[in-house]
């Protein structure tokens, strides 16, 4: 299994989001500055290692349009991902978890929805995917670079 080639168990947190998109790669910077304990793994969803990752998922593959989080085997989507993201974070972010766990949903979801699909427009996008410096480089499960 994937968990293997990157050193971790299956309780490791995995952030997979879109690899063009200028709002996911910030996003990543943004969770990658308050892990202090590098508990976070990363992949891009375009990459072969997310789609490994998540063939044992019930996910269609092509949508890009979420950045998903697995952890013990549970894929979050969406607001749930987000949510669970910040709770593991460093600092006074977990409290967001608490302020915003009770919204459902059915309500949560279709805000992110709003903001996920003007992404590009607000935010931009690039050409191919991002490639992370030497540094975050070793926290990707996929080698960003192409050079597996």
């Amino acid at each position: 299994m994937i968990h293997s080639q990157i050193n971790a168990g299956p309780d490791t947190p995995i952030i997979l989001f879109d690899g063009v998109c200028n709002l996911c790669e910030s996003t990543v910077h943004f969770v990658v500055r308050r892990d202090r304990n590098r508990q976070f793994r990363f992949a891009s969803l375009q990459s072969a290692a997310a789609e490994e990752i998540l063939s044992g998922h019930q996910y269609a593959f092509d949508d890009l349009s979420s950045v998903l989080l697995i952890v013990d085997d549970r894929l979050y989507r969406k607001s749930r991902a987000a949510l669970q993201i910040v709770r593991r974070l460093d600092g006074a972010w977990p409290l967001l978890y608490y302020v915003f766990f009770w919204i459902p949903k059915f309500i949560a979801d279709p805000v992110y929805d709003f903001i996920g699909n003007r992404r590009y427009k607000w935010f931009g996008k690039k050409s191919e995917c991002w490639i992370p410096d030497e540094d975050l480089r070793q926290r990707f499960i996929d080698d960003p670079t192409g050079q597996d």
